[in-house]
């Protein structure tokens, strides 16, 4: 597989994503918990039945077969004392016997339905009751009072032998019961084992289910993930060449392929970053040498054009003096030319010289009261205020930590402009604002004056581009270039609001606090086929 292929996609079982997995195993246990809980409703069922026969059937069946058996034996008392006496209050029990007996194989019978062996021993006892009522204790309890009863005499013996068959029902059938109850308790018995031994099988299935569900995700979610994040971090610590293993279920293959790929793609993004950093580094350390041996070049021709253009400006003023008049006008016109053009020569060098001394000579930051620099500024400017009878407004400027020349030369060249280019006859209005803009503060320069073209506005502020011919305006169309070098210097940005008429609307940013962070090469600047101010 080469760096730009993407893993295979694996078949069968390993194709299983981590959500397929939980849902089997999810389903797998569900199905467990389900069997698990319908057994264990079955045999809390059948423990509540055999609890509920033995105690609503069971028991109470056997209850009313005693109390029935004592009711007979009430019967068979109150006959044999009332044969032998005739007294009538051994008719009392028997008669109470006779209710008795009533009440209690109604009972019986409503305990025993669906129950036939338990109803035929009723029968039993019903029948055998029956026959000794009918033959001994009816003829007798019809005897006459206060005298014995001739039946009691003469069916002594029948009377015991039925009754006997009596006994014996009645024994027989609570015999019966009592092996029922006993049957009926030791079902009971097995099942609450029963129930207890499953209980215990479903906290052992759970306990088992979770560890499973735990080891399963420790191994297929967990661990794939731990090693993944493995890779990751030793990736990310600068082992790059580090391969990651795809591990786990199909999705964390997946993703482990994935990340594998892109580390593949940054390894390569990051060889040709460096390489480009490299090329980069060996232009800035040539560009950054290049702009020092221009600069000093500047710098140094600024100084070394002074003297001979000192003298060519001298000389000629010396022609234009001494031989003004004396010649043809056309050597006049000459001189002029030669004058003038030296004059112009003299101001482009020094104000190119200013330009490069922007951030090279004048770098002391300390805090500025830009009001106070304003106010100086405005009295360096008064001869060229009065004269145009400029109106020059501004609001509370605050304090600012920058280089207090620079903010100087700022305001100079922004006032100066203003008044200067003016519309004619009219008075130059000038308005300086500062608002601050979260952590900027940004100022706007405002006139009245002839205005900037909006496709002019980022010219104006290249060295020595000119808009008007000196001959309209004077000047070295440096100015806005100084103001550009100058508050780039300080960290901010300035430009010409396009949406202004009426005039011209400079604003620039400066920071309380600016990190210098150096300035343009003024030899790069200057060097331009064409360079700007208005």
């Amino acid at each position: 597989m080469t760096s730009d292929e993407r893993p295979p996609r694996a078949r069968g079982l390993s194709t299983w994503t981590t959500r397929r997995w939980l849902r089997a195993g999810v389903a797998a246990a569900l199905a467990v918990l389900a069997l698990l809980g319908a057994t264990g409703a079955w045999v809390l069922g059948r423990t509540a039945s055999i609890s509920a026969d033995l105690a609503d059937v069971k028991s109470p069946a056997l209850t009313t077969a005693v109390r029935l058996e004592s009711a007979l034996l009430n019967q068979e008392t109150g006959i044999q004392g009332y044969g032998l006496t005739g007294t009538p209050d051994f008719i009392t029990p028997y008669r109470k016997g006779l209710a008795d007996e009533a009440t209690y194989t109604a009972q019986l019978a409503d305990l025993l339905a669906g129950d036939a062996a338990g109803l035929a021993d009723l029968r039993a006892v019903r029948n055998a009751a029956a026959a000794w009522q009918e033959r001994i204790a009816r003829p007798i309890a019809a005897s006459p009072r206060g005298a014995p009863s001739p039946p009691a005499t003469e069916r002594a013996a029948e009377g015991k032998t039925a009754f006997d068959e009596l006994r014996t029902a009645m024994s027989a059938q609570q015999e019966r019961l009592r092996a029922d109850r006993v049957r009926a308790r030791e079902d009971l018995a097995a099942a609450m084992s029963l129930r207890n031994w499953l209980f215990c099988a479903i906290a052992l299935t759970i306990v088992l289910l979770a560890v499973l569900v735990f080891e399963a995700l420790r191994r297929g979610i967990t661990s794939p993930l731990e090693r993944l994040g493995a890779d990751a971090r030793a990736i990310a610590d600068g082992d790059f060449d580090h391969p990651i293993e795809p591990t786990g279920p199909a999705d964390l293959r997946r993703l482990s392929g994935e990340i594998d790929f892109m580390r593949r793609r940054l390894v390569r993004e990051l060889a040709f970053s460096e390489e480009a950093r490299l090329r980069l580094d060996a232009q800035a350390a040539d560009l950054q040498r290049s702009n020092a041996e221009l600069e000093q070049f500047a710098y140094v021709a600024s100084h070394d054009l002074q003297e001979p253009l000192r003298k060519v400006s001298s000389f000629t003023q010396l022609l234009q003096r001494r031989y003004g008049g004396q010649l043809d006008a056309k050597a006049d016109q000459y001189i002029d030319f030669a004058v003038d053009g030296a004059n112009r020569m003299q101001t482009l060098i020094n104000d190119l010289l200013d330009f490069s001394r922007v951030g090279r000579v004048h770098h002391d930051h300390r805090p500025v009261d830009l009001d106070e620099v304003l106010e100086r500024t405005l009295s360096a400017l008064s001869v060229a205020v009065e004269e145009s009878g400029a109106s020059i407004s501004h609001d509370p400027l605050p304090t600012v930590v920058a280089d207090p020349t620079q903010m100087g030369m700022l305001w100079q060249n922004l006032i100066a402009n203003a008044v200067k280019f003016r519309r004619p006859g009219e008075i130059p209005r000038v308005h300086v604002s500062a608002v601050r803009e979260d952590a900027l503060w940004r100022f706007t320069v405002t006139d009245n004056g002839i205005g900037i073209a909006p496709e002019y506005a980022d010219k104006v502020f290249v060295i020595f581009q000119r808009l008007h011919t000196k001959d309209a305006y004077p000047g070295s169309g440096i100015g806005l270039a100084m103001c550009k070098k100058i508050v780039e210097f300080h960290g901010g940005t300035i430009s010409v609001d396009p949406e202004h008429r009426n005039g011209a609307r400079i604003t620039f940013t400066l920071a309380p606090e600016p990190a210098q962070t150096g300035h343009p090469s003024a030899v790069a600047e200057a060097l331009r086929p064409q360079v700007a101010d208005r």
